[in-house]
């Protein structure tokens, strides 16, 4: 399934603009991170994606299909949306009957929903009769995206899926996304953690002031010094590293730290510049920090 914006202006007061002209398009199977500071407009951008809000001007396109034309009970069918905080998410009393919850929204509460939420509930470990909000934080983090993950939508939007979690719990939620990725599901996150960014996101769109500034190959777009400054943003450690070796060593400037694109390349890169071995990683459990 595809998502297109072409040209689009959207606001919450006529008065005060929040997006101004973005455009860009997610293929069917992306994963794409959007990044930039608080006030980009980036958790505008994600509420046009499903609907929540409509555009002042232009077009937002789900699989061609303008989403002013598409009641947001049809956009739930097709994608799942992860709310920053799972509190304003969360409005069931059991585990069992949040998971349950979307199938009611969307009228398919039937013998193969129920079915769907116990093997949910297995592979991830829950209690069914659980309060969800006597949960811990990550585990509430958990619960919310499980009970999108039970809905099997092919495209999820996450606003910020790892805030206010632990190392251990991010790894956890991570964990889930990537695998769900791995499965076909197009993934489009807002994320502030650019070492998350860094390990798992195959393309960014950086946003500043409502508008696209840089979109492109994860690793292009963290090593561009110019859109870093301009989104007022932080490489991750492993790219700080390569910008640094660049900096020291010019001859390094079209070596393949220069031109790496995943988390593997970079590392085996900036290994083979200080000749240390480097065996390669997947994902946050290995990446080195």
């Amino acid at each position: 399934m595809t998502i297109e914006f072409q040209d689009v202006h959207a606001s919450y007061d006529p008065a005060t603009p929040i997006l101004k002209g973005v455009s860009f398009r997610v293929e069917d199977g992306e994963f794409v991170a959007f990044v930039g500071t608080n006030g980009a407009g980036k958790s505008t951008t994600m509420r046009l994606v499903n609907g929540l809000i409509k555009p002042d001007s232009g077009e937002v396109l789900i699989d061609g299909e303008s989403s002013r034309r598409l009641k947001t009970s049809d956009l739930a069918r097709r994608i799942g949306f992860l709310f920053q905080n799972p509190d304003n998410q969360i409005c069931s009393g059991t585990v069992r009957d949040e998971l349950l919850f979307g199938f009611k929204a969307i009228g398919r509460l039937d013998a193969s929903a129920e079915a769907r939420v116990d093997a949910i509930v297995e592979e991830f470990g829950f209690n069914p009769d659980d309060d969800p909000f006597l949960l811990n934080r990550g585990t509430r983090q958990l619960l919310a995206l499980a009970s999108i993950v039970v809905l099997d939508t092919p495209v999820i939007v996450l606003d910020e899926p790892t805030t206010g979690l632990d190392y251990r719990e991010c790894v956890k939620v991570m964990g889930v996304i990537e695998r769900l990725h791995e499965r076909g599901t197009t993934v489009v996150m807002v994320c502030h953690d650019m070492e998350v960014v860094a390990d798992f996101a195959e393309r960014v769109i950086v946003m500043s002031d409502g508008a696209v500034i840089d979109d492109g190959p994860t690793f292009r777009v963290l090593r561009d010094r110019r859109t870093l400054e301009a989104a007022d943003l932080v490489a991750p450690q492993v790219v700080d590293i390569s910008l640094a070796m660049g900096l020291l060593r010019p001859s390094l400037a079209e070596a393949p730290v220069a031109h790496a694109n995943t988390i593997e390349q970079m590392c085996d890169a900036v290994a083979a510049c200080v000749g240390v071995p480097y065996a390669g990683v997947r994902g946050m459990e290995g990446a080195p920090r």
